[in-house]
């Protein structure tokens, strides 16, 4: 693949950005709606667009509730990837072609879970403020260990996300930086110098809602990755 990032929106090379229209297709049930922080399908599909082509290899290290392995699906890809929640994983295999490509496991044990190597990689990692007391790898339902020990985390699972992507292949992270009554957690920033460590950092697409998607700003960013060829 090209090592340069293309241009992802606007005109001219050096435009960088997507716009997107905070629209899902699906409902999640009723058990789910209160938690639905997905990214739509549409921003799926320009990101599976821009990176990929029919028959490639696609994980998402967390799922969620499925979101980036249904669109994978959809468009001739071949998808796989890890949730924690059993709850949610059992959702996400009922509405998989391929359910078996869904492994409910924790992806800091990622490099242990059977996967092949893939074409690329797109996800939405668990958020985490600074200060918040839980653990956002168990679906925030144990304590955590703060915020540095988060990023910390972050990296140790993309070292093992390197093992698994092909020589040359991309890794995107959607990604905000959050802000609230608490003040401003730069997010996205740190989560793109940890991931850095492990990965070379092609720069960010600032993708543009057409609303607060809830996190105190009206963008976020796809954090674009690469494994350096061997």
């Amino acid at each position: 693949m090209d090592s340069a990032v293309p241009p992802a929106g606007g005109r001219g090379p050096d435009k960088t950005y997507l716009s997107v229209r905070l629209e899902r297709r699906t409902d999640l049930p009723p058990e789910f709606q209160a938690d639905d922080v997905r990214y739509p399908e549409a921003l799926v599909e320009r990101f599976l667009e821009r990176y990929t082509q029919p028959g490639d290899l696609v994980l998402d290290p967390f799922a969620g509730f499925g979101t980036t392995l249904v669109v994978a699906e959809e468009m001739g890809r071949s998808a796989y990837g890890v949730e924690y929640d059993e709850r949610r994983a059992q959702f996400i295999r009922s509405r998989l072609q391929h359910p078996e490509r869904l492994i409910h496991g924790d992806s800091r044990r990622l490099a242990e879970l059977g996967l092949p190597q893939v074409d690329f990689s797109l996800t939405s990692p668990p958020y985490m403020h600074e200060g918040d007391p839980e653990d956002p790898f168990t679906a925030y339902s144990q304590p955590g260990r703060g915020y540095r020990s988060y990023l910390e985390s972050i990296r140790a699972i993309y070292a093992q996300v390197r093992g698994l992507l092909k020589p040359g292949a991309r890794a995107v992270l959607e990604v905000a930086n959050l802000r609230d009554a608490r003040g401003v957690t730069t997010l996205a920033w740190d989560i793109a110098a940890a991931v850095g460590r492990e990965l070379t950092f092609e720069g960010e697409i600032v993708v543009l809602w057409d609303r607060d998607p809830g996190f105190g700003y009206d963008h976020t960013y796809g954090l674009v990755f690469r494994r350096p060829a061997d």
